[in-house]
């Protein structure tokens, strides 16, 4: 091969690589904007085929599709001076490529910095003029509607950045206040539980006292029927001795003799010093009855 066609071969790849040097593609999801030695001339440019100066111009891509952010959880006080530690995240896109490139410098990680100081200023304010019960339930849907038009009119003018939407994911008390309440919550319970308890003493104490009345009356009245029984019992015994003593005397005396003399002798022990003509004696001398 001669010098010629080596100079064709190597001047068709020059004009090839220049060519190609020459010639980007931006994709769908993307814009793009054009610098001159570091100078911007050309800005949102749209996805497609386009061309360059090689090696003088320069080319930088930027995702236009919706991005979102997470925001680091941090502490804001409400109305009434009360701490929240609040976890949120945002949703934005690139609006403004011109904008957004001249005040970012193209820099995403700067963007985001920059998005969530005024978020959190927005926060911030929100928060400092509602009452937790506001926050928590009663207007959360109202803040996030009103912080997220208040930042989207901010950013949008000063770095060409959109928001869609700013949401709290979590709304938390303090570890610190959550445990005070906690406590607070506990005592209340235990002084609850002493109340029921000492209620339940009180009644307890009044069922023991009705229940010790009840017995001694029932006692009573128990006792005193039975004295009434045993009256009853003791004058029939009576009315029965006198009728039988009635009938016979002289037997009625020797039964009750038997009776005595069976206690008085039931020990093997027992002595008695008694003298001879004693009455008591009378059945063991001549146990034949006396004759009328």
């Amino acid at each position: 091969m001669g010098p010629k066609s080596i100079a064709g071969i190597a001047g068709a790849l020059v004009v090839v690589l220049l060519v190609l040097s020459s010639v980007y593609i931006i994709p769908e999801t993307h814009r793009g904007v054009v610098l001159r030695f570091g100078e911007l001339i050309e800005t949102d440019v749209p996805a497609g085929l386009h061309f360059k100066v090689p090696v003088v111009d320069q080319v930088r891509e930027f995702d236009v599709r919706l991005l979102t952010t997470d925001l680091p959880a941090k502490q804001y006080l409400t109305a009434e001076k009360k701490p929240l530690d609040v976890d949120s995240y945002v949703a934005w896109r690139i609006q403004d490529v011109d904008e957004y490139y001249r005040s970012t410098g193209g820099d995403e990680l700067r963007a985001q910095s920059l998005l969530l100081s005024r978020i959190d200023n927005g926060l911030r304010d929100e928060f400092g003029v509602r009452t937790m019960h506001e926050v928590v339930s009663g207007q959360r849907d109202e803040l996030m509607e009103n912080l997220t038009a208040r930042v989207d009119e901010r950013v949008r003018e000063a770095f060409g950045i959109e928001v869609i939407d700013i949401r709290v994911k979590a709304i938390e008390l303090p570890q610190s206040v959550s445990e005070n309440v906690f406590r607070r919550m506990a005592t209340e319970r235990e002084k609850l539980a002493q109340e029921f308890r000492s209620r339940g003493r009180e009644l307890a104490e009044g069922i023991r006292a009705d229940a010790d009345r009840q017995r001694t009356v029932t006692l009573a009245e128990a006792f005193a029927e039975a004295e009434e029984t045993r009256g009853e019992g003791d004058g029939e015994a009576a009315r029965i001795y006198a009728g039988a003593y009635g009938a016979d005397p002289e037997f009625y005396s020797l039964y009750r003799s038997l009776e005595a003399y069976q206690r008085t002798f039931s020990g093997k022990d027992d002595l008695m010093v008694i003298d001879t003509d004693s009455e008591f004696l009378r059945y063991l001398k001549d146990p034949t009855p006396a004759t009328n």
